[in-house]
């Protein structure tokens, strides 16, 4: 198998596994705060939404809600995109935050499916060539891909931890 299949392979999994996570999503799970005054998707003035972030990280990593989780996703895919293979301009607050579950769910998608078609367009050789990072960094062009589907894994399992936790919040009962 080429490299550019075998990543291509473990991109389509690990992002396959994350919206089998998010399939029936509604508003009212991508919203819920699992404690007072985690890291959300918020309204900063009327009909602009936005969403908490911070440069460095900090440390501890706050707790975040759902839709924090797939906002932060759909947005780091733009962004990855925007500047290995697009025109480099973009900046995080021009983005559009969705306020939805449903909107949230569609800009992933769409992000993903422009990552994807970049690396499916890729020969071997190419994944070595060098391309821009939002931050100013240039990466091998294998990197970007190979830490989309490390970011989908890793968040994809957070939103998994949080449905669940969601649903037992509501529970009656343990079953």
């Amino acid at each position: 198998m080429s490299r550019s299949a075998l990543l291509s392979t473990v991109t389509d999994e690990n992002y396959s596994r994350l919206r089998k996570r998010l399939d029936g999503l509604t508003d009212e799970e991508f919203f819920w705060e699992p404690i007072a005054g985690c890291w959300t998707i918020y309204q900063d003035r009327p009909g602009h939404w936005t969403y908490h972030y911070e440069i460095p990280d900090p440390n501890p990593a706050p707790v975040t809600s759902i839709g924090w989780q797939v906002v932060h996703l759909a947005t780091c895919k733009v962004m990855y995109h925007e500047w290995a293979y697009g025109p480099a301009r973009l900046t995080f607050p021009e983005i559009v935050i969705p306020h939805t579950a449903t909107g949230a769910i569609s800009m992933l998608d769409q992000a993903h499916m422009r990552l994807s078609g970049e690396l499916g367009g890729l020969s071997d050789g190419q994944l070595d060539d060098m391309v821009k990072t939002n931050w100013g960094e240039l990466w091998r062009a294998w990197r970007i891909f190979w830490t989309m589907a490390d970011h989908d894994a890793f968040h994809g399992g957070t939103i998994g931890y949080l449905r669940d936790l969601f649903l037992w919040s509501r529970s009656t009962s343990p079953a």
